[in-house]
């Protein structure tokens, strides 16, 4: 594999990853569900690329080339592909909630118990 490899994968594989990414607002790029089909055909035809001229897939080229499509596409997306987000209440209201109710009990129990203190033996 060489430079001829790199040409065909740019103009077979990139230009129509460019045009699936066209269609998308930019403010789209890092969702993931919107992405995942464009990045997949982009994967696949790079690997066909190389089974079709007997190159090794993954190689060095490949991935140069997918760290300049990161670079240009997905930079300013989180390392987990997905925009970050609060949980739904109905989620996040049981873990602030049972802490607090467990701390006021406990308490509330220590000082009943310090109370009683007689039938301690």
């Amino acid at each position: 594999c060489g430079s001829h490899y790199e040409f065909v994968i740019e103009e077979f594989c990139l230009t129509r990853f460019r045009l699936d990414m066209q269609e998308l607002d930019q403010s789209q790029w890092c969702s993931w569900e919107d992405t995942a089909k464009f990045y997949e055909e982009l994967t696949n035809c790079t690997y066909l690329l190389a089974s079709n001229m007997n190159c090794y897939w993954p190689n060095r080229m490949v991935d140069e080339f997918f760290i300049q499509v990161h670079r240009r596409y997905f930079h300013n997306c989180s390392m987990s592909g997905r925009r970050l987000r609060d949980p739904p209440n109905r989620i996040l209201g049981p873990f602030i909630v049972v802490p607090i109710l467990v701390t006021v009990l406990m308490t509330a129990l220590v000082v009943w118990r310090s109370k009683r203190s007689e039938g301690i033996v």
